[in-house]
């Protein structure tokens, strides 16, 4: 029998010793390390004797989860990562898929859920949870309806309380781009402001919940 050799990573000890528990009691799966951040686990792998991570999307500071994903899967195509986060917008989802996660799956998953993706990972398969697989397949299926990765980042910016200036300058683009994406942002969400815009977004899970519209307070102008 071959055994699965997993490395957890994750900023949180309890969550990491959950896992372990749930995990080594599989007789074909062994932790053989865990690490705190996203740049511990990118250089564990470098070892070679990692078949699967778990990766965690949001760290405490530094490196996130799609970018480790990203780095891990470019230098050693046989080392798979399954994205095990709270987070299940389509923004994170697509980074995830797009840096080379196998899986994707919410960390209020069954254990069997669990147990079985790192199966499907290790054997070179698709991991991914079935609401995920859902929000994938609607993804592909209303095109004319979703934000592109480039759009998502725009109005997570524009969330974030960022002007067309500052978005511009963050992003490395022109004004002029900038006002681009944000009308077509406005015409796939049938908004028309940027607060509506957000709101919609994250009614629909296209950016996270904790990404809220721009209080009275910092007001600005609501065109494009």
């Amino acid at each position: 029998m071959t055994t699965i050799r997993l490395l957890l990573a994750d900023d949180h000890p309890v969550v990491r010793a959950g896992l372990r528990a749930v995990l080594e009691s599989e007789p074909d799966i062994t932790v053989v390390d865990e690490a705190a951040t996203a740049e511990d686990a990118v250089l564990r792998t470098e070892v070679g004797d990692v078949d699967v991570v778990l990766m965690d999307l949001q760290f405490g500071h530094g490196m996130g989860g799609s970018a480790a994903t990203k780095a891990i899967t470019s230098r050693n195509g046989s080392t798979r990562v399954i994205v095990l986060t709270t987070y299940d917008t389509e923004a994170d989802i697509i980074a995830a898929v797009e840096a080379g996660a196998s899986g994707y799956l919410l960390k209020d998953a069954p254990a069997e859920e669990l147990v079985a993706a790192v199966h499907a990972a290790a054997a070179g398969q698709s991991a991914l949870a079935p609401t995920i697989s859902d929000r994938l397949i609607e993804r592909i299926r209303t095109p004319a309806t979703s934000l592109s990765t480039r759009e998502t980042e725009v109005l997570t910016l524009v969330a974030d309380g960022l002007s067309n200036q500052q978005i511009a300058q963050q992003l490395f683009l022109s004004q002029a781009t900038i006002k681009s994406h944000l009308v077509h942002i406005f015409t796939k969400l049938n908004a028309d402001s940027r607060t509506a815009a957000v709101a919609i977004a994250v009614q629909r899970g296209l950016i996270r919940a904790d990404r809220t519209p721009p209080a009275g307070g910092g007001r600005r102008p609501e065109t494009p």
